[in-house]
């Protein structure tokens, strides 16, 4: 989403709305940069070179946030403020500073909201993030000769759970096909969820569709534009992480999917000349965050639970994944669909054997039956 009052002069490939959303988190950037202190302008530009935008907006969270403990939390800094802060104050940080903030600190706190004090928990994948955000910071500093040593050797490690595949959560293919039987026939739905259903039965099907063929990603399939998609060609254009562009081929079942929304339903919400594929009844581009509703709403009908519990649009690129390699797909194949930056990801849907292990217990009988 972004302001259309916002004139954008778009001379490369990409879609006016993924530029607009780009440049949004760029002013997002530039705005926490004129917080930090002046001398961590190289380290600015670094990033701007070096990592994806939003991986660059998430390091400038993490520093700002590291930055405003050592003002607020701790006594690594007199500074009143965390753009005053010292070169000096910097420079005497030791890995062991850095690991009592991780460890101490990052791992639970109060965050102040209004007159509401929140507690703020983070798991081990949290804390992992913010301990390699200071960690490209502190090296960085050290390649310039600012920090006299390399202290992110002695952060201390902190230990991921290693996934497992039968921990991966997906819909299976009985309830894939209840899911799609629902949004077909709305059967399971709620007196007032049926109408809005009439009105956004053929958006709801094609986001379904298109999540769990190609297992896109959430922002992928929100940022999805009508001039996105070739019909003649059999194929449409998908643009992912770090500024790549993939051109996906059409199946009958998206072709039918797109065709029936196109004409049915999006007709009536779209203004002229709207670009946008995915429409709510307000006649703007749908939100992230209205996408998830619709599919947790769904997908907790196929399973038989509460819309609290439903699956997130990253269990249909699961379900995606495991459906593809069990038809038959090459791990490598499905990689290069799913847009996995390493194999091993891939491989882990491939482990995934969930019901050939419940036949080989099924057969494995101790006890006679009575």
């Amino acid at each position: 989403m972004y302001d259309k009052k916002l004139k954008i002069h778009n001379k490369s490939s990409k879609p006016t709305n993924v530029v607009a959303y780009e440049h949004g988190m760029i002013q997002e950037c530039l705005e926490i940069e004129k917080l930090l202190p002046d001398y961590f302008y190289d380290f600015f530009l670094y990033l701007k070179g070096s990592v994806a935008v939003s991986t660059r907006l998430a390091y400038l969270n993490d520093i700002k946030f590291f930055l405003n403990y050592m003002v607020n939390e701790s006594n690594l800094s007199d500074a009143s403020s965390i753009s005053s802060i010292p070169i000096e104050d910097i420079i005497k940080i030791n890995a062991k500073d850095v690991n009592r903030y991780l460890g101490g600190y990052c791992s639970r706190y109060l965050l102040e909201k209004g007159n509401q004090p929140i507690v703020m928990e983070n798991n081990n994948r949290s804390l992992s993030r913010k301990k390699s955000s200071l960690s490209v910071l502190f090296k960085f500093l050290y390649r310039e000769e600012i920090m006299p040593g390399n202290i992110t050797d002695a952060f201390n490690p902190i230990k991921l759970p290693k996934p497992q595949p039968d921990a991966i959560k997906r819909l299976d293919i009985d309830e894939a096909r209840i899911m799609f039987d629902c949004v077909a026939s709305g059967n399971g739905l709620s007196d007032k969820e049926r109408l809005y259903w009439e009105k956004t039965k053929h958006r709801d099907m094609l986001i379904l569709i298109l999540f769990t063929t190609y297992g896109l990603r959430l922002r992928e399939l929100q940022q999805l534009n009508v001039s996105s998609f070739n019909i003649s060609r059999g194929e449409f254009l998908v643009y992912r992480k770090r500024g790549k562009e993939s051109a996906m081929p059409l199946n009958k079942s998206v072709e039918r999917a797109l065709k029936n929304y196109i004409e049915m339903e999006r007709s009536a919400y779209a203004v002229k000349g709207e670009d946008s594929l995915l429409l709510s009844m307000q006649k703007k581009r749908l939100t992230q965050r209205a996408i998830r509703d619709i599919v947790k709403k769904y997908t907790a009908i196929a399973l038989g639970t509460t819309k609290e519990n439903g699956y997130s649009p990253h269990k249909l690129r699961a379900t995606a994944a495991t459906s593809l390699i069990e038809m038959g797909a090459s791990i490598y194949e499905v990689k290069n669909i799913l847009d996995h930056d390493n194999v091993t990801t891939t491989q882990l849907y491939s482990a995934h054997k969930k019901d050939q292990k419940r036949e080989i217990i099924k057969k494995f009988e101790w006890l006679e039956d009575d």
